[in-house]
């Protein structure tokens, strides 16, 4: 099969076309037929050489896909609900930069009514993570306010889009007025441009001085200490990456006084069986969203496989709003 490789650590013009052995699947495993991927900043950390793949997982970059169910036993395939043919989407640890990929049955999902390959390709990942950080580990509820770091990103957009529709109210943030507009037009309640203005101050003053329930967060570093200014009594922060860096100092003083959390995680190590019941609330909950318009896939570009050193390019650039993806034709 075709896949894209790392060939030594480095920037993106280490990512190479390649030939590798189809896999095949293992009992839980399912082999789907890929036709798109997402690239997300995993990769990008994954291709640096700074976020190595779990035990037995392929060394090839890639955490979703979408494509067509190309084998898989009877009882697999009956724990997921599917059969061989059926279009599906998938969040994999890792190998998804291939024509082939196997991925664990509890991970595949239908493509919801209404999508096609490529839109499918851009949602497990970041619904998968917005899912986890938002909804069960914050708690975020409806008519509470949430407060999205980097809101024109793949995991703004599913954020911003599955709080409103949930009945929560949104504030972003972004790096430009278009992509405030843009976070606006799909829904965001306020935007704010970080580079001109002061998010502490726009979100008290948003807010009535009360402040976000929830805080989203991709950047970390010196932004913890200033988020948790902003953050309402009883409020949750959640640490998702650390884009700009991984020290901070901060007031626990006022920790303490407000009784906030703070929480990180990483979903990539997590077991089998916790993804797996991620993706049964998925179908419950956001799919319904999915399929009845109330929430959609935002494509910002999407490039052939073998153009994945473009594509990482333009993810590192930070000049994309919604998804990038790579199709295998």
């Amino acid at each position: 099969m075709r896949a894209v490789e790392i060939s030594a650590p480095g920037g993106p013009d280490v990512l190479r076309p390649c030939e590798r052995p189809t896999p095949e699947p293992r009992p839980g495993e399912l082999l789907v037929a890929v036709r798109a991927s997402g690239v997300n900043r995993p990769d990008v950390l994954q291709r640096k050489g700074l976020y190595p793949m779990p035990p037995g997982v392929s060394d090839l970059p890639g955490l979703e896909i979408a494509g067509i169910v190309a084998a898989g036993a009877p009882e697999d395939l009956a724990t997921a609900g599917l059969a061989l043919g059926d279009e599906v989407c998938a969040l994999v640890a890792g190998g998804g930069y291939a024509e082939f990929c196997v991925a664990p049955a509890g991970q595949c999902l239908p493509v919801p009514r209404g999508l096609n390959l490529i839109e499918a390709a851009s949602l497990p990942e970041t619904f998968f993570t917005v899912w986890q950080n938002v909804f069960q580990i914050a708690r975020l509820v409806a008519g509470e306010t949430l407060l999205v770091q980097g809101g024109s990103s793949g995991i703004g957009f599913t954020a911003v889009q599955l709080a409103k529709a949930l009945g929560a109210r949104v504030i972003v943030t972004a790096g430009s007025d278009d992509k405030c507009a843009a976070c606006l037009a799909l829904g965001a309640d306020h935007a704010i441009n970080y580079r001109t203005q002061d998010f502490v101050a726009e979100v008290k003053r948003m807010t009535g001085g009360r402040g976000a329930d929830v805080v989203l967060d991709m950047v970390a570093g010196e932004y913890v200490a200033r988020e948790i200014e902003c953050l309402a009594e009883d409020g949750r922060l959640a640490i998702i990456a650390v884009q700009g860096g991984v020290l901070c100092a901060l007031d626990a003083g006022l920790v303490l006084r407000k009784r906030l959390t703070i929480s990180g995680s990483t979903l990539r190590p997590r077991s089998i069986d916790y993804k797996t019941q991620l993706a049964r609330q998925l179908r419950e909950q956001a799919w319904p969203l999915l399929e009845a318009g109330r929430v959609k896939p935002v494509i910002h570009q999407v490039f052939p496989a073998a153009r994945a050193a473009e594509a990482h390019a333009l993810m590192e650039s930070s000049t994309h709003v919604g998804k990038i993806v790579l199709t295998w034709d």
